[in-house]
């Protein structure tokens, strides 16, 4: 039997052998002392203790510190004095139960996988920052990891390695037939994906929309975006918000694609094709912070000043935004929120409870100083 599982058909601690005491143990329970690391050398790992080692010094079986530490009803048959006995070696020894027992009798792993589009994508920091803070709560551990397609996703569903899923963002590559028994929840995504299953948005839509008016109350009339080329739902939205918007107001509007995968290197090089035209607009909104920064410095090189000569209007205020020079004025999408409210949801389905739509999550514009009304000499 393993030290920690439950050892359902134990007996209580008044048929607990009498060679368990540690005076008992025999000349083979010493430990060995550890051996000396050569020069240059790691010293190897000091062995953690074990529920062995608990019985040992508690003077009880392996079988009665299972049920101790098995959290069970059987657990109950323990009287009050023993239990008090092992939990004092346990901590005397510093001895941590693990939970591989629990979980198997469970069928659970203890663990939910957070699959993401770019794992360098700083926005992404942010929601696992959120996920990592609820899933302590609920004692989850969380794996995190990107180019995730649909086939990949239905495996790791299909597997008993994760006990849920979080698909953050995904791109249609990755829209595809899930198990139904496989609890996911969709973070920042279309809600019309799997209606059957929880999705938690984010009101990007709003967040552009009020982009696009504060440069209109700038008095800017023609605008850029540079625009994700990545066919995710969050940027369908966007799209859609800024050519309403851009409508409404009666503006005009350029927009040139840039890949967010490729960093800001390829948000350079789009932005000096965007510079360079004759009649290029002084204000241009970015798909997120990252695409700014490459504004920032495709502008630098040709001797344009933010925002005197561009104003420039990030998506995501992730750390970097306010590390600029001059500050950048961007939507805050609520990473950390997004996060904590995916994995409460994801805890209520592991629980077999049913789940209340989450409404959208609000999104900002945090003013700063990369945006400036349009210059007379424009």
């Amino acid at each position: 039997m393993p030290e920690n599982a439950a050892a359902g058909n134990a007996e209580p601690d008044t048929a607990e052998p009498e060679h368990a005491g540690p005076e008992h143990a025999g000349p083979d329970a010493a430990e060995p002392e550890p051996a000396v690391p050569a020069a240059g050398t790691w010293p190897a790992p000091v062995r953690r203790p074990t529920g062995r080692d608990v019985a040992r010094l508690a003077g009880v079986s392996q079988a009665t510190v299972s049920l101790v530490f098995s959290g069970s009803e059987a657990g109950r048959r323990v009287s009050d004095a023993t239990r008090e006995r092992v939990r004092e070696a346990a901590r005397g020894l510093g001895y941590r139960p693990q939970a591989a027992g629990r979980q198997l009798r469970l069928g659970r792993s203890g663990m939910i996988l957070l699959a993401v589009p770019n794992i360098l994508g700083p926005f992404f920091g942010r929601v696992l920052e959120g996920v990592h803070e609820e899933a302590g709560k609920h004692g989850l551990a969380v794996v995190v990891s990107s180019g995730w397609g649909s086939a990949t996703l239905a495996e790791a569903a299909t597997t008993s390695r994760f006990d849920g899923l979080l698909i953050c963002s995904p791109d249609d590559s990755q829209l595809g037939d899930l198990p139904a028994d496989t609890p996911v929840v969709f973070l920042d995504a279309d809600p019309g994906t799997d209606r059957a299953r929880p999705t938690v948005e984010l009101d990007v839509g709003g967040g552009m929309r009020a982009a696009v008016e504060h440069l209109a109350a700038l008095g800017h009339r023609r605008i850029a975006r540079l625009r994700s080329t990545h066919a995710a739902y969050t940027f369908r939205v966007r799209q859609a918000a800024f050519e309403e918007t851009v409508l409404a107001l009666g503006l005009d509007a350029v927009e040139l694609g840039v890949s967010l995968n490729e960093g800001q290197a390829a948000a350079r090089e789009v932005a000096h094709r965007l510079l360079e035209l004759p009649d290029r607009p002084f204000a241009v909104i970015c798909d997120d912070d990252v695409v700014a920064a490459g504004v920032y410095q495709a502008a630098a090189e040709r001797g344009l000043r933010v925002p005197a000569d561009l104003s420039v209007v990030g998506i995501d205020n992730v750390p970097v935004a306010a590390l600029l020079t001059p500050p950048l004025t961007t939507v805050d999408l609520p990473g950390e929120e997004l996060g904590r409210a995916g994995v409460a949801a994801l805890a209520g389905l592991l629980r077999g409870e049913a789940v209340a739509p989450v409404p959208p999550l609000a999104t900002s514009l945090v003013l700063r100083s990369s945006t400036a009304p349009v210059s007379r000499e424009h």
